[in-house]
């Protein structure tokens, strides 16, 4: 059970740390435990750009507890990294499918799209992920 106590705000420890004012955050990265803080970093983990994430960000530019502030920078970094890293996948699937769609081969398949068959590869493997228009050329070369 955490000893939190937050002065001042609107809002208590038990309230979902989504809706913690930002001063709140302070607290709790500055006096909170173990307890508060994966709770904090659970929901940074849920949705690492959203508001709390950007609202722990903010309160590290001007508190650096011990420790602590290390563990959430690294925290929100690693669930932004794992965050993209799924991106890439869903995106590298989704091209093979569209290529596997048009059944046309990568190499004619790249050719209507305007890039090259190794640019291709990189693409369905992931290492690269293309822009939003040829992205959206590939969608509609799978469809013809």
């Amino acid at each position: 059970m955490s000893t939190l106590a937050f002065r001042n705000v609107d809002s208590s420890p038990t309230d979902p740390v989504s809706q913690w004012p930002q001063e709140a955050i302070q607290t709790a990265l500055e006096r909170g435990g173990l307890t508060d803080w994966r709770r904090l970093a659970a929901a940074i983990l849920a949705e690492p750009w959203g508001p709390l994430a950007r609202r722990v960000e903010e309160v590290l530019t001007y508190s650096r507890p011990y420790g602590v502030s290390e563990a959430f920078e690294q925290a929100i970094s690693n669930s932004r990294e794992a965050v993209e890293a799924a991106e890439r996948e869903a995106v590298a699937a989704e091209i093979g499918e569209l290529v596997a769609q048009s059944g046309l081969s990568r190499g004619e398949f790249a050719s209507r799209v305007g890039t090259s068959a190794s640019r291709l590869s990189t693409y369905v493997n992931g290492k690269v992920t293309p822009s939003a228009a040829l992205l959206l050329r590939m969608r509609g070369a799978a469809q013809r």
